[in-house]
């Protein structure tokens, strides 16, 4: 053990960790989710990133001595690259805005430094995790800055994946393209269309979904580094924000921009309600196809069945045969837990006061579990579920054969009324449409046959003009 200690007090720490007083303090006050910082490789090489900028503009002010900030940047850019992440340790909920977090990685890189400069652990005279490592900086403009970038990063592998999903659905939709079925509104039968339509109209709701996060994620690339406490930039040089900025532009890849009013951007979250709002976006459009998928195999015997999941587990333990749509399922309630988390933010979002939201360590927390959770439960329904999928191409054409609903495309032909009374009829006697206007003689088998041909009951095709009024 090493003696370490704050204005409170001396404390105990152990002396293999990198992390020191403050984050025992933590450990100490805040276990609540179990799921420490480190759990999230992105937010250790966040805040790595953001100490990493803050030093180098620090060094180039003469704020810090160049081989402290030099040991600095070589421990920053060791947990970039992975390491150290499980010296991370704080619980992802805390009370303090998010103060226990910075002052972690603020130990950890200082006594990482320290052993750079040859010195030992705790030895914080000749590096210090406040005076050098937080030099220029308070947790209120480095832990919102390292939480964006940490959750631009982990959106980008969130629409990697989509894109994936989006190929599968696509893929299902080019193989099914020919294969005729019903469609269904409130779960009545409508009119006909391809497998291969549903499919693709699936591809083509979750395309738009990837504009939409890149939209939002965008608004991160905003920061407030420079604005210290609450946006003053008390004890940061007037220099400090534009090298700081510029220099995160460069280690992050991305287009980060000084906010234009420190004050506000300190105490504003609303960029969090966007990102959220697009998570919850993508969920329910999920959960939808979610639900589909379950009602289009439904059976196999006694539902729709038109389609068949692949079969993974066996579904009961009193019903031998029997297999459900765990994937489906899965996905279903991934998708209730990230509506959940919407709320969550929404409310922490309102909770702000005065100069500061002390409640984004919960937002931030609830951002990236769903996110997380959409990645990976997206990989699973690709592999598992969507790649996999087969359809009963005999029994779907068998159903639209026998369905009421081809009488709409018999409408342009014979009329509102008539189709109507067909349908009436059908239902009626049991009888199909197809034999009824055959029995009638209201068309021509020719007639008939084109009318309700897969290609013509899918897709708009030229109409008879009205003719003459005698």
């Amino acid at each position: 053990m090493r003696i370490e200690k704050d204005f409170l007090g001396q404390v105990e720490v152990p002396n293999d960790v990198y992390y020191g007083v403050q984050t025992i303090r933590a450990l100490q006050n805040f276990n609540v989710t179990g799921l420490k910082l480190g759990k999230y490789p992105n937010l250790p090489r966040a805040f790595a990133m953001v100490k990493w900028s803050a030093t180098k503009a620090n060094k180039s002010l003469g704020l810090v001595y160049p081989d402290v900030a030099d040991a600095i940047c070589q421990a920053c850019e060791e947990i970039i690259e992975g390491n150290l992440h499980n010296n991370f340790v704080v619980d992802m909920i805390q009370g303090g805005a998010g103060t226990s977090t910075n002052m972690n990685a603020n130990e950890v890189i200082a006594n990482r430094a320290l052993e750079i400069l040859g010195k030992n652990r705790g030895e914080y005279e000749f590096c210090h995790p406040n005076d050098d490592v937080n030099c220029s900086q308070s947790t209120n403009d480095v832990y919102p800055t390292a939480v964006k970038i940490a959750i631009v990063f982990i959106c980008h592998d969130l629409i990697d994946e989509l894109k994936q999903a989006i190929k599968s659905f696509r893929n299902k939709g080019r193989e099914f393209q020919n294969i005729i079925k019903m469609g269904r509104t409130q779960l009545q039968d409508a009119v006909p269309m391809t497998l291969g339509q549903e499919f693709e109209a699936f591809a083509a709701t979750l395309e738009e979904e990837i504009k939409r996060i890149n939209t939002n994620i965008s608004l991160f690339h905003e920061v407030n580094m420079g604005a210290t406490a609450i946006g003053t930039g008390i004890t940061a040089d007037p220099r400090y924000s534009d090298l700081c900025i510029n220099y995160l532009s460069e280690i992050t890849g991305l287009e980060i921009v000084k906010a234009a009013n420190f004050i506000e951007a300190t105490s504003d979250t609303g960029a969090f309600i966007m990102v959220s709002s697009a998570l919850k976006r993508l969920s329910i459009k999920l959960s939808k196809i979610s639900s589909d998928l379950r009602l289009l195999s439904s059976g196999p015997r006694c539902g729709i069945n038109e389609i068949n999941l692949p079969p993974l587990q066996p579904g009961s333990t009193i019903m031998p045969g029997k297999v459900n749509p765990v994937i489906p399922e899965l996905i279903n309630q991934i998708c209730y837990r990230v509506i959940g988390n919407d709320l969550t933010v929404t409310l922490a979002a309102e909770a702000g006061q005065l100069q500061l939201n002390v409640m984004e360590p919960v937002i931030v927390y609830a951002i990236i579990e769903s996110a997380k959770m959409l990645d990976n439960g997206m990989e699973t329904l690709r592999k598992l579920c969507v790649d996999g999928i087969t359809a009963n191409a005999e029994h779907a054409e068998d159903m639209v054969r026998n369905s009421i609903g081809i009488v709409t495309a018999l409408k342009s032909s014979l009329g509102y009324d008539i189709s109507a009374s067909l349908a009436k009829e059908a239902l009626k006697t049991n009888n199909s449409i197809y034999n009824l206007v055959l029995e009638k003689s209201l068309m021509s088998q020719e007639e008939l046959d084109k009318a309700l041909s897969p290609s013509n009951m899918t897709q708009p095709i030229p109409l008879p003009k009205k003719k003459p009024r005698e």
